[in-house]
């Protein structure tokens, strides 16, 4: 009897011995799994067949969706392209596949690693100082844009770009980044010396955030993040090829706190006024850091 006594306090009791999380409800299961990220979410299904019943479920992947994913979607021009045969294969659908919302006058998608939203907001959405102005900035349509119309800089000396949204409609509590999409002609110059300054800023933080962006710097390959920099270039965001085709370029980061404050962000070189040229602008987007 003492044996078994000592068996049974060695092992533990009954109930508790062979009891593993596969033995909870599959509900259960989904809403643990609701809790992590949709990266982590991916990862459960490969533990088991009922984790991959969880991980795969309409509940888990609603949780990772925005609260106002419908009405996003119901604004969109091109929401035909998403797929809607479950919440998850929507999920990366919004995260793969950009669509154009409000009358096409920005693109929203979704941060595919934290499922936070994002836009791209069109170069006819944002103020160009000179932009209605033929003898300055010429608007074209491009194959490679997501929008009808982009903005090419034919030639200025006053360099000003500045754009604003409404911090509502991005995910609260986020530390987000804004980047100017472009391209540069071959013919392009006026960038250089000295560089644009780019702002960002939100009207309640009252702090705004300045940096100069090297808009025809080398582009900056994966693995170039410490690479060491001319004296002049240091303290200088860097151009990066993205997977569509375009160049971006960080103008900034803030951290959402939420509420109504209007985040509002630019780029001009105002101080030497030397003439500029050969800059197409796509927009600015507005999506989370990451690291």
């Amino acid at each position: 009897m003492m044996e078994k006594e000592k068996e049974g306090e060695k092992n533990g009791p009954h109930c508790a011995r062979g009891v593993g999380v596969s033995v909870l409800p599959e509900g259960c299961i989904s809403d643990i799994v609701a809790f992590t990220t949709p990266k982590d979410a991916c990862r459960a299904g490969a533990v088991s067949s009922i984790f991959r019943a969880a991980a795969e479920s309409n509940a888990v992947w609603e949780r990772f969706l925005p609260p106002d994913y419908q009405a996003i979607i119901a604004q969109s021009s091109s929401s035909d392209s998403l797929n809607l045969s479950s919440k998850k294969q929507l999920y990366l659908s919004l995260s793969d596949n950009p669509i154009l919302i409000d009358d096409n006058k920005k693109s929203f998608f979704l941060d595919k690693l934290s499922g936070k939203k994002c836009f791209l907001l069109p170069a006819r959405e944002l103020t160009i100082a000179w932009g209605d102005d033929p003898r300055y900035w010429r608007w074209v349509s491009l194959p490679e844009s997501r929008f009808p119309e982009v903005a090419e800089l034919y030639s200025v000396c006053w360099f000003d770009i500045n754009g604003k949204m409404s911090v509502s409609m991005l995910s609260p509590k986020t530390n987000y980044a804004a980047y100017l999409v472009y391209k540069l002609t071959e013919e392009a110059f006026g960038f250089d010396n000295p560089p644009p300054t780019a702002s960002i800023g939100t009207t309640g933080a009252g702090e705004v955030h300045e940096q100069t962006v090297g808009l025809d710097l080398p582009i900056m390959e994966p693995g170039q993040e410490d690479q060491v920099l001319l004296l002049q270039q240091q303290h200088t965001s860097r151009p990066k090829l993205r997977n569509d085709g375009w160049l971006e370029i960080e103008l900034g980061q803030f951290f959402n706190e939420g509420g109504e404050d209007e985040l509002q962000f630019g780029l001009k070189e105002v101080k030497v006024l030397w003439g500029k040229s050969g800059l197409i602008v796509e927009g600015i987007e507005i999506r989370p850091t990451r690291g």
